[in-house]
């Protein structure tokens, strides 16, 4: 392992074997409205109909009123069901391993059965404030940031246990393997089985909230203030969105990496907005 940190001092490119690529862009699809306060957006590839879910604040971000849901797509922006899950507080991101969802909720993981379209557990994170993403490994290993506390929580076995810290303003996580991709502020982390920390990239314009990987070492990544890049395997930013001025978020974003389609919800506007990657 000690081998392998010290390949990480040199560009991720040249790490994976990955050349620089070209130049990207983002073509608008569709836009599907009237989800309240849409936050986070997650892929699924289901066999027999690939779909979304969105989840939805409606309200306040660190409020618990039991207003916020997740709502159920399909892959072309139509509403299959608005209130898929209702009850929750505000929830943000979310992550998908075999039957069970799993979405950060405030201070709690909130796992869902998907066949049962229901609830069944709610598990306290202990000392969080702000929950934020939420990612798994293949091997059902959760992590869930929060972001207020600078932190990464890790699940596992049934129980929940302090994973990272003083990772600043922790928010999207993107696992890889046995690696995690953390977006931390307005830098850009590989952290390693060790805990050894790498800049993949930095100087993004604003706080990281969404991570999707698109190719091995390249991402796309969303902040939440209107802004998306493409992070090519050697850290550069090639900025795809600027939407600050229009007032319109991007905030964690999801990913269709058979058809190369890029969802993104805007947050205060109340709708999701489907991309093409060209």
């Amino acid at each position: 392992m000690k081998k392998l940190f010290m390949l990480f001092s040199l560009p991720l490119c040249l790490l994976l074997g990955v050349p620089a690529q070209a130049a990207k862009q983002l073509e608008p699809l569709w836009q599907t409205a009237d989800l309240p306060t849409p936050e986070s957006v997650l892929y699924v590839a289901d066999k027999k109909s690939p779909y979304l879910f969105v989840s939805l604040i409606d309200g306040q971000g660190d409020v618990v009123d039991s207003k916020g849901g997740i709502a159920k797509l399909t892959t072309e922006g139509e509403v299959i069901d608005k209130e898929w899950i209702t009850g929750l507080n505000a929830p943000k991101g979310m992550a998908l391993y075999k039957n069970h969802l799993y979405v950060a909720d405030i201070t709690e993981l909130v796992i869902i059965d998907i066949e049962e379209e229901k609830v069944i557990e709610k598990i306290p994170v202990a000392d969080s404030v702000f929950l934020n993403d939420v990612t798994v490994n293949s091997s059902g290993i959760v992590y869930v940031s929060d972001t207020r506390t600078n932190k990464v929580h890790r699940y596992q076995n049934g129980k929940v246990e302090l994973y990272l810290d003083n990772v600043t303003s922790a928010n999207g996580l993107k696992a890889l393997g046995s690696n995690l991709v953390v977006g931390a502020g307005q830098e850009l982390l590989l952290v390693d089985a060790k805990k050894n920390r790498l800049v993949i990239a930095k100087g993004f314009e604003s706080g990281i909230d969404g991570i999707e990987m698109i190719e091995r070492g390249e991402f796309i990544v969303s902040c939440w203030v209107g802004l998306v890049y493409y992070v090519h395997g050697d850290g550069r930013l090639e900025l795809l969105i600027d939407s600050r001025e229009e007032k319109i978020n991007t905030a964690d974003i999801g990913y269709d990496p058979t058809n190369k389609h890029l969802f993104v919800p805007n947050f205060f506007k109340d709708t999701v907005t489907a991309y093409q990657l060209k």
